[in-house]
């Protein structure tokens, strides 16, 4: 695991381990190592270190992985980047949580 947490609590990601058939895909594409396998199945080992590039639900033949790719923290890190800005998900909006969030 790489460790790389950027925003705690904002990732889109989520893992249904039941539908979950063993390919290691998920294993083989994540760029932060998000997954392991553990018998016959993936563990979201560290849900916060995911950029959400989307890379696992897109190679998942049994859809047990989905995330909304570029939202979340992915671009809160970039925009924070790019305005030389604290990294935020822009998900409270004039004290409402937007509905483009997770």
């Amino acid at each position: 695991m790489l460790g790389n947490h950027y925003l705690k609590n904002v990732v889109t990601l989520k893992y249904d381990r039941e539908k979950c058939i063993g390919c290691k895909m998920c294993v083989q594409v994540c760029p932060h190592a998000v997954f392991r396998m553990e018998g016959s199945k993936a563990v979201l080992v560290e849900k916060d270190d995911c950029m959400e590039c989307g890379a696992c639900a897109r190679n998942c033949p049994s859809q047990a992985i989905t995330v909304r790719a570029g939202v979340g923290c992915a671009s809160g890190v970039i925009k924070g980047f790019l305005t030389n800005s604290e990294p935020t998900c822009d998900c409270v909006q004039d004290g409402k949580k937007s509905s483009s969030c997770c």
